[in-house]
């Protein structure tokens, strides 16, 4: 592995550095990044920039590697990454789509209202906590064997809608409809099986939650309003989820296969982690059908997890789903990797694009948007940290030339969990969250300190930048008022 001293980023435009292709590291492309000088600093300090310029020395990478605002050091690629590799001469790398496969959120609207939550938020959070498995390893609340499971990896949210896990709408308004074309569950192996099988229908550790806010602020009250957004003090439910341990085995199988592969396509690369293999080759191949299964899977997941949440406030509030007007705004992907045709040098080419801590950021009229939306443009989510907001936005056209129709995906992370762990207690953390007003249920203290807001960066700054450069702009904030936690 080479140990590289980081260049410093030159900066070429408002928000936007840039490190030139340097073919003595062997980069074939440039890394550029957007970020303010705030986020530029903290990105200097950890691997994040180099990982980058390894990303673009990769065998068929095209135009630039791009490091989203809230960019931070990940394996082998950078969290906050887009790449593209030629779809026929480039590569596919695991590592480039990351553990958590389809790592997502989904946003769904209700008509109640600050007022008529807050009384009852208490008894909610609890309900949700009690009706919705999480935690490390937690159990879904169904039992499936493993034929009902290749069923999941095949049909995605169209298997939870099928057995009573929401309706059409929902499949509606999910990246690809909650179920991408040509996954194959043959191409899984048994251990990423038994690690699934159970979980379905769970929400996991780490930093996932699901998050009852208040709409605080509308800045594009024409787009809010076509999501459903109408008015300040709405109350709106965020789910952020992904495969479990499904996606976690793929990605381990993945990459013992991807590094076995390397001499045998006469690949050198300057970091093992960064390990892949040709696009069009058989293990290529078979990784992406294997990653499209437990991109179903976390689709299946967080619809389950959708059908729990309408029915606990169901319960709450006694009304029904559709007097609560529970619909689903939208869900998109984070950890991914698809064949999709960009503008490079002037010629419309088809390309890996590899979004890891990604979101698909796409403009109005792309063929990908769902209908309800092709006309505005693709809805994009930007969760914060559990204290402190999270954003709605909108694809725009300038995503298209400079990030590969991609912003950024969270907060991103400024702290380790370790070293959140050595500088808060469970209780200083539930302390600030109660004198903001939010209400908090955890299954471990250790969840609640390594997700503090402190450790996190500061996700209106991270959105400014994607509203700033015009990748995708500030359509509404939200606020979270109770928050259910693995």
């Amino acid at each position: 592995m080479i140990h590289m001293s980081v260049p410093t980023p030159k900066k070429i435009g408002n928000m936007e550095y840039r490190i030139d292709a340097d073919s003595n590291r062997g980069m074939k492309v440039p890394v550029t990044i957007y970020a303010d000088e705030g986020l530029m600093q903290k990105m200097v300090t950890d691997r994040t920039i180099i990982q980058a310029m390894n990303v673009s020395t990769l065998p068929g990478v095209q135009k630039h590697v791009v490091v989203l605002p809230d960019g931070h050091e990940g394996y082998g690629f950078p969290v906050g990454g887009v790449a593209a590799m030629d779809a026929e001469e480039g590569m596919i790398s695991p590592g480039g789509v990351g553990y958590d496969i389809n790592c997502g959120v989904r946003l769904l609207s209700t008509n109640l209202t600050e007022k008529q939550v807050r009384p009852r938020l208490r008894e909610l959070v609890t309900e949700l906590f009690n009706s919705i498995p999480s935690g490390v390893g937690s159990k879904g609340a169904i039992k499936l064997n493993f034929s009902e499971l290749d069923e999941v990896l095949v049909r995605g949210v169209q298997w939870a809608i099928d057995h009573g896990y929401g309706s059409k709408d929902d499949a509606d308004v999910c990246e690809e409809n909650g179920q991408i074309k040509n996954a194959d569950p043959n191409k899984v192996s048994a251990t990423a099986r038994k690690r699934g099988a159970p979980q379905l229908g769970s929400l996991g550790s780490g930093n996932h939650f699901l998050e009852v806010q208040r709409v605080k602020e509308i800045h594009d009250k024409e787009a809010a309003a076509r999501m459903g957004i109408h008015s300040e003090g709405q109350i709106t439910v965020l789910i952020h989820c992904g495969s479990r341990g499904f996606g976690h085995q793929v990605c381990s199988d993945y990459l013992r296969v991807s590094e076995q592969a390397l001499r045998k396509y006469g690949i050198t690369l300057v970091d093992r982690e960064l390990a892949c293999v040709p696009n069009k080759s058989e293990e290529g191949e078979s990784y992406r059908k294997a990653m499209f299964a437990a991109l179903n899977f976390a689709w299946s997941n967080r619809q389950m997890i959708t059908h729990w949440t309408r029915k606990a406030f169901e319960r709450i509030f006694k009304q029904s789903e559709s007097d609560l007007d529970m619909k689903l705004i939208y869900d998109v992907a984070h950890n991914i990797a698809k064949v999709e045709k960009h503008k490079i040098d002037g010629q419309l080419k088809s390309v890996v694009v590899h979004r890891k801590g990604a979101t698909r950021a796409f403009p109005a009229g792309r063929d990908e948007i769902p209908q309800k939306y092709r006309d505005l443009g693709q809805p994009v989510f930007i969760p914060g940290s559990m204290g402190t907001g999270s954003w709605i936005l909108l694809g725009k056209p300038n995503s298209m030339n400079i990030s590969f129709g991609s912003t950024a995906h969270g907060a991103g992370r400024m702290m380790s969990r370790s070293a959140a762990r050595r500088s808060y207690t469970d209780a200083q953390v539930q302390k600030t969250l109660g004198d903001r007003g939010i209400f908090i249920r955890a299954l471990t203290r250790e969840g609640v300190v390594e997700e503090t807001p402190e450790a996190y960066k500061d996700v209106d700054v991270v959105v400014n930048v994607s509203h700033e450069i015009g990748i995708a702009t500030k359509v509404a904030r939200l606020v979270p008022m109770g928050v259910i936690k693995g």
